[in-house]
């Protein structure tokens, strides 16, 4: 490696701007980010995430993998991955690392809705931690969820191996056995944790 290698200055985690983008705006912005993943919180501030690493990424594409063979059983409503965004009623920008949205949820949404980040709090969305972010962090993402209409979230920790579960009027619960169930609109759905588990092994 070449010691004399200038490394540039990091961007900021969390942009404001004043005033604030529009919705249209925001969305532009982050077609056009390259390297980076945008978010936006309910105050209008615009949180940079970086992209996953491969443990991450490969977690990732089995959960998704797991929700799609479940969906492919009904084939009603949708299954949305991590490049998904989701335009939510409180103003924020959110994107899971997986969600389903149920066929009544997208009833009243054309297929140009559907280009764009629907404006929608999926049914059900699972994250999964990376090395890099808090448990806190991850927990109070997970609230605004359920406040912003989704009924069931799951919080899949990999370093602890359990998973976290939010529910609306509940308060969140730990899961630590080798799977976990889907209820309510994603009933019948089991998450093969121990698939997960050998992704970050």
């Amino acid at each position: 490696m070449n010691a004399n290698l200038e490394i540039p200055a990091l961007p900021a985690r969390s942009i404001v701007l004043d005033p604030p983008l529009s919705d249209e705006e925001f969305e532009r912005l982050c077609e056009r980010s390259e390297f980076a993943l945008l978010e936006r919180t309910k105050e209008g501030t615009i949180v940079v995430n970086a992209p996953a690493g491969g443990m991450t990424s490969d977690g990732n594409s089995e959960i998704n993998r797991q929700l799609r063979t479940w969906w492919k059983q009904h084939r009603r409503g949708r299954v949305f991955d991590s490049s998904s965004g989701f335009f939510l009623p409180d103003g924020s920008m959110l994107s899971p690392d997986a969600a389903y949205a149920s066929a009544d949820q997208l009833s009243g949404l054309t297929r140009d809705d559907l280009a764009h980040f629907p404006r929608l709090g999926p049914a059900f969305v699972v994250e999964l931690r990376s090395p890099t972010d808090s448990l806190p962090k991850y927990a109070s993402k997970m609230e605004a969820w359920i406040a912003n209409g989704v009924q069931l979230g799951w919080l899949v920790d990999p370093y602890a191996r359990e998973v976290h579960v939010y529910e609306p009027n509940a308060a969140p619960r730990i899961e630590t056995r080798s799977h976990v169930a889907g209820s309510g609109p994603v009933e019948g759905f089991v998450l093969d944790l121990e698939e997960i588990w050998r992704c970050f092994e």
